[in-house]
């Protein structure tokens, strides 16, 4: 972060906690590069106090004095921000936005025509640095300001460059899968405790189980069906919970949750109130 002077936080929630965590571990800046604002005077005290970063006296000073801004404000305040700070964007600014649904021409159209935007969408697994976050560039936005929206993100866990029309599926899927893999967790520990195990074996067993079950997926680069066919063996136990699950309709629950889950997101750029 050699050309960064100073990272700015607009909107400073879980998320963008997360994200300074990750900054100062991370090592590549200082708590002294890191300035943020939020609407609620209490919060802001509270991270004064906790994470020993300075709050900016309002958003427009806050990209004055930053060269990468990340916008973290909810989808129906985005407006209002972005009319703020039109006046201190432009050129050699970076602006990553993970605002929900917002698309980087919603944000454009209120921001000077040479404004770099790029569009994130993170998950809370984040918080463990076990996150993934999918990165998209605006018009404007050159591979300098890539570069420095991936840093920040990598802060988080890992990051892939997608094509922006796929964002929303990817809310649907990574942005809100986390929840969806809880409930199976939840499920595989109370199963656990109806079977006889104890609370905390039961929920050991199962998350460690789920984490395992991933990380050989991506580590072998192979096909899930695959995988699941050298766990059944013939005549043996898994297939019997696989036919449980079949009969209970998993495979087309999960993928309707994540066609809703898609469908919201589309709906929710609505509220941006923008263009």
């Amino acid at each position: 972060m050699k050309d960064i002077r100073n990272i700015g936080i607009i909107g400073l929630g879980r998320m963008g906690r997360c994200m300074v965590h990750g900054l100062m571990a991370s090592g590549g800046i200082k708590k002294e590069q890191i300035l943020f604002t939020t609407k609620h005077a209490e919060s802001a005290a509270k991270v004064e106090s906790e994470l020993q970063i300075k709050k900016a006296s309002s958003n427009a000073a806050l990209v004055e004095q930053c060269q990468a801004i990340v916008l973290a404000v909810k989808p129906q305040n985005i407006a209002e921000v972005l009319s703020e700070i039109k006046d201190s964007a432009g050129a050699g600014k970076t602006f990553l936005s993970i605002v929900a649904s917002v698309t980087t021409s919603q944000i454009e159209s209120l921001l000077p025509k040479n404004t770099a935007v790029l569009r994130a969408m993170p998950n809370t697994p984040a918080f463990v640095g076990e996150g993934i976050s999918a990165l998209c560039l605006g018009k404007k936005a050159s591979e300098k300001d890539f570069q420095r929206a991936e840093t920040i993100l990598r802060t988080l866990g890992k990051v892939v460059q997608v094509d922006e029309r796929l964002m929303d599926a990817v809310t649907g899927l990574s942005g809100c899968g986390p929840a969806y893999i809880y409930v199976v967790l939840e499920s595989l520990t109370d199963a656990g405790i109806k079977v006889g195990l104890p609370r905390d074996l039961a929920k050991q067993l199962s998350a460690q189980t789920v984490l395992g079950a991933a990380k050989m997926l991506l580590e072998t680069g192979r096909h899930p069906a695959a995988l699941k066919d050298e766990v059944t063996t013939p005549a043996g136990c898994t297939i019997d919970g696989l036919l449980e699950l079949e009969e209970g309709k998993i495979r087309v629950t999960f993928i309707k949750a994540v066609v809703q889950a898609t469908k919201r997101a589309k709906a929710l750029a609505k509220q941006a109130k923008i263009g």
